[in-house]
Order: structure tokens, then sequence, then C-alpha cells
């Protein structure tokens, strides 16, 4: 190389420097223009406005009470219109006496279903709930007790079938969610209670279940996306999530001769009486803030996709998936 080459080159990387340096120029004066006008907000992409943060800064005592919310979650879904889609058919929810569950109940009796609601101890919330699928003009039952309790499993179960005639879909959905800061911290106490409850009583539930379905019938569980990625301070929450995810897969390809599908709904942040049950009133105040949307869904958001999931004439061919509806995260 000579030294006029040398110097060519120099002076051509000098200019393609330059060129650097121009389009820095547009792109930082672009930055600060937008840092000045703020942050932008939430996404907004349903047929009505959705909260977004800061949310109301409240911790709620566990198990965590709908009626108790400052910012009610919005499950009725006023523009979503039933066609029938579950006509006919009997529907036991666990968890069905707030948030997810309570939308997956109106929902499914908008599309023609009875429903059962097995809950915990959140009476108020319950009959709430009931009042809401009657409104529909779909009869409903409540049940009180512990899904880690497999002799309430079997009662819920046979209560369903005596008093609604049947059971077509069982949606597995109660859960306990508990942060810790330190791995110090989770105690064997809590880490039994998060496995009894969101594991053994999935487990419970669908072999109580399955004798009593037909061909046609569906089993939709609640994971989430804790169990896809993980989360910090949800190690054992994570840790069951990812083990429902697993239980779906292989309890959907147990079933296929019998006509049973098996799928689950793995939701990001959504606004129930969980979170504010979980984390601090400042950590309620940005929850769901992390994602794309910058916002947590809503109840009425993510219960099509149950409606979905258990509907012969809309997923007949879908068993063992888990389906994501997390605000657009994909980990980057």
């Amino acid at each position: 190389m000579t030294t006029a080459d040398m110097e060519r080159f120099a002076k051509a990387a000098d200019k393609v420097a330059a060129a650097g340096r121009a389009i820095q120029s547009k792109i930082d004066a672009k930055d600060k223009k937008s840092k000045s006008k703020g942050e932008t907000g939430a996404m907004q992409a349903g047929s009505r406005p959705y909260p977004e943060p800061p949310l109301p800064a409240q911790h709620l005592k566990k198990p965590g009470v709908e009626a108790d919310l400052e910012l009610a979650p919005m499950v009725d879904a006023p523009h979503y219109k039933g066609s029938d889609k579950l006509k006919g058919k009997v529907a036991l929810i666990t968890g069905a006496d707030s948030g997810i569950g309570r939308s997956v109940a109106i929902l499914f009796a908008r599309e023609g279903a009875d429903v059962a609601i097995a809950y915990l101890n959140e009476h108020e919330d319950a009959r709430d709930t009931a009042k809401m699928v009657e409104k529909e003009g779909r009869r409903c039952i409540v049940m009180a007790g512990d899904v880690a309790d497999p002799e309430f499993c079997k009662a819920s179960v046979a209560n369903t079938v005596d008093k609604l005639g049947g059971l077509d879909v069982l949606v597995n959905n109660a859960a306990f969610q508990e942060h810790v800061q330190d791995f110090e911290d989770l105690t064997e106490e809590h880490f039994d209670l998060t496995l009894k409850t969101n594991l053994y009583g999935y487990f419970h539930m669908a072999k109580a279940a399955v004798p009593h379905m037909k061909p046609g019938s569906a089993i939709v569980m609640t994971g989430s996306v804790t169990g896809l990625m993980g989360s910090s301070l949800l190690l054992d929450y994570s840790m069951t999530k990812g083990g429902i995810h697993a239980f779906v897969r292989s309890l959907a390809t147990h079933l296929v001769d019998k006509g049973i599908r098996v799928n689950a709904v793995a939701p990001g942040p959504v606004w129930t009486p969980l979170n504010p049950a979980d984390r601090d009133a400042k950590g309620v105040e940005k929850f769901g803030s992390g994602v794309p949307m910058k916002r947590p869904a809503q109840p009425e958001e993510i219960a099509p996709a149950y409606v979905f999931l258990a509907a012969p004439s809309c997923s007949s061919y879908i068993t063992g998936e888990i389906l994501p509806i997390i605000g657009g995260y994909s980990g980057g």
C-alpha cells in the first residue's frame, strides 16, 4: 500500500465518520425532543380504553378480595357478543370469584354455558360473579373450598354434575402467589402452599373431572409468562407455572384417545386481586409498566382466549398448546 493509498483511505474513513456523526446528531435531536415531551402512553388497542400506570397504590390482605380494590378490574367485556359457542355446555371454573376467572365465567355464560364456581373463601366476590353469570341468562352454582384438597375437588365435580347436568369444560385457574426478596426467605411452608394450590390443585381437579367428560370436552389451565421466562422474585410460583405448562402438554397427549383437549393460557401482568395481594403498594402502582404495551391487561382482554380454547367450533384441532398473552414481551 502506497502513501497515497493510505491518505486516500484515511480521507474516506473521515467522511464515513462524519456521516456517522451527522446521523447521530439527527437522532440525538429527535431523542431530546421526544424526552421533552415525556414518555409515550400505554398502548390502547381495545374496544374501550384501559387503565395505565400509575395505578392505585394499594396492598390487599390474602387471598385478595376484588370488592376491596379501589380500581375495579374490567371483566364484563360489553363489546363482546356471544354466538352460542358453548351453548348447552357446563363449565367448572376454579378461582372464578374474581379476576380472570370471573371474566371467563361471564363470557362462558354469554356463549351459552352454565357455570360452576369453585373458590377459596371470597364469598362476596363469588356471589357477585354468580349474579353476573345469571344476568347472562345462565345457571350458576358456587362452592367454597381448597383445591389442594382432593376431597373438595371430587365433591365440586360431583356437585357440578348433579346440579348442572354434566361437565364439558374444566378451567383450572385458582392460584397462590407471594414474592420473596431473598431466596432464604422462601420457607418450606410458603413453598408447600404454592405447590399444593397451583400444582396439586390442578392435578386433583383434572383427575376428578376427566371421568365425567365426553369426547369434545376441554380442559383449559392458567399458566403464566413466569412459567415461560421465570421471575427473580417469584421462584416457587414460576416453578409451578412451568409445571402447569408441562402438565398441559403431557395430559393433552394422554387424553387424545378420549377426545378431550387440554390447553393453557399464559398471561402476562393482569389487573386482578392476585397482584395487589402480593406486591407492596409502591409495586402495585407501577404494575404492568415494564411490558411493551406499558400497562397490565384487564381480565376481559384475557378471557376470550379461554372461550377460544374451550369451544370446539374454534379449536377442535388444538391440544397441548400454551397461548401466551403477555403484552408484546419477547424477552428483549
